[in-house]
């Protein structure tokens, strides 16, 4: 099954040959003489906000969309389908209340804003821990659930699956900022493009074998009459799946803080509207945001298809491991029944979805490192050429480590959800670090600090101490103990901040005033259309 025709191969050629070709046209379009270090990290000013929009779906989706979802799609349905359309709610006020505050502020970096707001200290702290998970986390578990997905439908082995991803993003990481933000558009093109196609293709199979034709329409309905508890958005305590999405906190809980520092705190996705001006960077994000309502269509139907045909008696060895069942077979199973040639579109699409979002975690990788580490205590003097040529050896250097990393991620069972989980403990403290230093003049630097240090612990505590106390502890889903641990920080950096006043000099303040926040009458239009389309959603599938 896991193989691939001459048609496949001549498609995947074509987008392999039309992202290099256009990104060198691109990197040669518009080449500064200048070779300007914020042109190479940011492509200043000369990002549209298509390119915006697209860069930042292109980042944020990968092999765990369409593997991951779909087995989450496969197991409890269109409930999973929240991680996207709360992320759309989010994205919306990211660009009214949280970009203007990095724009106005000239930040072009996280840790940047940390040295501005607080001190060096807790830059220093941050920019490194986020080098760290960067590499050893996001770009070996991309790298790693990528070269799965590939091997699992293709001829070509994990090994050169891992090879052949490092290289390929490499080749358009080097080209900077404005050769990623362009090639993101055509990435998403392909992705979006080849994930209806196999989405299209599930419901005609599901279709013709209930005796229906082709017809996606019947598809449709038959997916409704078939599972329908696969088509519940709110799970309550009772349900199997509630410690994965407990109820309304997929709603104003944890998933609202985890989104919040995901899309608004975030190194590699807030970097796409950092260098473009706030009308540019509010209509990218909007667009973004739009993209993102129509995720679970290509990346969650498909796995609920296979849960059906699954239930049917069908594929029952390609969804089994050892006899398991494995949900995230879904995907891979489905990919190797398409037709020469479509074959080819899904798996230029899935591949289009890794690269991408390599190349955007490597290059804020180079940023991170050129700007806030190397810059700052290597070589205060460095040129502007100097700064681009050591973000090109960061990339290098980056994904190579990643790449030699990533085969270790074997040894774990589930390797995303753990990573997750994981990766989620950081995420309440950088969330109340960053809000209470827009918002709230009287945060200090100790107070911020605090936030810093306790947030893995606190973590750690409310998800052991069930295990450790017996049971006598509550044992709290993931996105509640993430709730739970942003209040208590926030609580301790208020009470700090008040106990131990200080006093922020004029240079370190964040410039702040109500003006910023004012939005034009097509964001509000487009906001609301979104607002509209969510609150439709959610009351047909609660």
């Amino acid at each position: 099954m896991n193989h691939l025709d001459i048609a496949d191969y001549v498609v995947f050629f074509i987008y392999f040959i039309a992202i290099a070709g256009y990104g060198y046209y691109i990197y040669h379009k518009k080449k500064t003489t200048s070779n300007s270090a914020k042109d190479f990290f940011l492509a200043e000013g000369s990002l549209t906000w298509w390119a915006i929009g697209a860069s930042l779906i292109a980042s944020n989706i990968s092999a765990e969309h369409f593997i991951g979802m779909s087995g989450s799609g496969f197991a409890l349905g269109l409930a999973i389908a929240s991680y996207e359309w709360m992320a759309a709610a989010t994205l919306i006020i990211v660009a009214i209340f949280i970009i203007p505050v990095y724009l106005k502020n000239k930040i072009f970096t996280m840790p940047q804003f940390l040295s501005k707001r607080y001190n060096d200290q807790v830059s220093t702290i941050m920019a490194v821990f986020w080098l760290l998970v960067y590499v050893f986390v996001n770009l070996t578990s991309i790298i790693y659930l990528g070269a799965l997905a590939i091997s699992s439908i293709s001829p070509i082995s994990f090994e050169w699956s891992i090879v052949g991803l490092t290289i390929f993003s490499m080749v358009v990481t080097l080209g900077g900022m404005k050769v990623i933000g362009y090639t993101d558009v055509i990435q998403v093109l392909v992705l979006i493009f080849g994930g209806l196609i196999t989405t299209y293709l599930a419901l005609s199979l599901l279709s013709r074998e209930y005796g229906f034709g082709e017809d996606i329409f019947k598809g449709l309905s038959i997916l409704r009459k078939e599972a329908p508890d696969h088509f519940h958005m709110i799970f309550d305590s009772s349900d199997k799946y509630y410690k994965e999405l407990p109820g309304l906190s997929v709603l104003i809980g944890g998933m609202l803080i985890n989104n919040l520092a995901y899309w608004g705190c975030n190194q590699y996705i807030v970097q796409r509207a950092l260098g473009a001006d706030l009308n540019t960077a509010r209509k990218g994000i909007l667009f973004a945001a739009f993209l993102k309502l129509l995720v679970p269509v290509i990346a969650v139907l498909p796995g609920i298809v296979m849960y059906v045909l699954h239930n049917k008696g069908l594929f029952i060895t390609e969804m089994s491991d050892g006899g398991v069942l494995k949900p995230d077979h879904a995907y891979p199973t489905l990919m190797n029944l398409l037709p020469a040639g479509l074959k080819g579109v899904a798996f230029a699409a899935l591949t289009a979805a890794i690269v991408a979002s390599l190349a955007g975690k490597a290059n804020s990788i180079s940023t991170i490192f050129s700007l806030d580490i190397y810059k700052k205590y290597f070589n205060k003097t460095a040129s502007d050429k100097k700064m681009v040529n050591v973000g090109r050896w960061a990339v290098v250097i980056s994904m190579l480590v990643a790449a030699i990393v990533t085969p270790s991620l074997k040894s774990l069972d589930q390797a995303y959800q753990f990573i997750q989980e994981y990766v989620g403990f950081i995420s309440p403290g950088v969330l109340a670090i960053f809000l209470l230093g827009f918002y709230w003049k009287r945060t200090t630097t100790a107070a911020a600090m605090t936030g810093a240090l306790i947030t893995i612990p606190l973590s750690t505590v409310l998800k052991f101490l069930p295990v450790w106390t017996n049971g006598a502890f509550p044992d709290y889903p993931f996105l509640d103990r993430m709730a739970i641990d942003f209040v208590v920080i926030v609580i301790l950096m208020i009470v700090i901040s008040l106990s131990r006043p200080q006093k922020i000099a004029n240079e370190n303040a964040i410039e702040v005033d109500t003006s910023m926040f004012k939005i034009s009458t097509s964001f509000a239009i487009g906001s609301i259309l979104i607002m509209g389309i969510l609150t439709a959603l959610y009351t047909v599938f609660w």
